[in-house]
């Protein structure tokens, strides 16, 4: 199964990822663990664009089509044959992202950002999606804003929450909204559960 993991900034997403795959280890079940943008040597340097604060003349499209190019890569060095070997892929952020960040917080619109990411993701959409349900406002970690787009306004991450929010009402069930508790490991069980129903994981 492909696994893929969202949220807004600072809400525990990483962490959440880390807790399930120190509890997928513990209980012998193997696991590709990769994040976006990043894991492959090309996606990685996009990554360091992308994220550079001092990159504030990137355009919106530009910010969309490296994100998509990152994906591409991913998509046919790690994901494709980790599944058609048969394993577990757990992903730290994906398409959804895109459509919530570019498509509903930038303005750029579902349609343009799907379009986009058509050749990049090759067919290839998660079996399941965890969304960890809560606002920019109300999430655990301050930001250090040393990432660009940590940097955006409070009001640009309201709309990325929005875009999320949107998503899971038309994803027909893919996407289950988990709400973190102040305890991660209330939240990494409350994970499990949805993990272990939908037959993810044991």
């Amino acid at each position: 199964m492909f696994i893929t993991f969202e949220g807004c900034e600072g809400v525990g997403k990483s962490t959440q990822v880390r807790l399930l795959k120190e509890y997928l280890e513990h209980t012998g079940q193997p696991a590709v663990y990769i994040r976006e943008p990043g894991s492959t040597k090309i996606s990685e340097q996009i990554r360091d664009v992308i994220a550079n604060p001092q990159n504030t003349e990137m355009t919106d499209i530009t910010e969309a089509m490296l994100f998509a190019a990152s994906r591409a890569q991913l998509v046919r060095e790690v994901i494709r044959p980790a599944l058609e070997r048969g394993e577990l892929v757990i992903c730290d952020r994906y398409l959804d992202s895109s459509v919530a960040y570019q498509g509903y917080a930038r303005g750029m619109g579902v349609d343009v950002i799907k379009k986009i990411n058509e050749p990049a993701i090759d067919g290839l959409l998660p079996d399941l999606t965890i969304f960890l349900d809560l606002r920019p406002s109300e999430a655990w970690r301050t930001f250090k804003n040393t990432d660009r787009m940590e940097q955006e306004s409070a009001d640009f991450h309201d709309k990325v929450y929005e875009g999320y929010i949107a998503e899971i009402k038309s994803s027909n069930g893919r996407i289950v909204p988990v709400k973190p508790d102040f305890d991660k490991k209330v939240t990494a069980e409350r994970i499990l559960e949805v993990l272990r129903k939908k037959g993810a994981i044991k």
